[in-house]
């Protein structure tokens, strides 16, 4: 499946090749916060993106299937692996 970015998507993604708080993202991306979550959602909703929990139990991150779009910075974000294909393809 061919995604096209555009240039903030491209620089979400290029920032989210490792787990990423949004705090983070907002820092390393010149646009401001609430872009930042609509291209992070539109991100996620085509599964270019996904939404991780830090588990304290097992000390590492895990993908998050409950998303709460309303609660940014309770999650951090990572590239999967079609994310990273379509980054690297632009």
């Amino acid at each position: 499946m061919n995604h096209e970015l555009d240039d903030i998507a491209f620089d979400i993604l290029n920032c989210i090749y490792f787990v990423e708080p949004f705090s983070k993202i907002i820092d390393e991306v010149n646009y401001p916060a609430n872009i930042v979550a609509d291209v992070l959602k539109s991100l996620i909703q085509k599964r270019l993106v996904a939404a991780m929990l830090w588990d304290e139990n097992l000390q590492e991150y895990k993908r998050s299937y409950i998303y709460d779009s309303d609660n940014m910075n309770a999650y951090s974000y990572l590239a999967t692996k079609e994310g990273l294909l379509a980054h690297n393809s632009k």
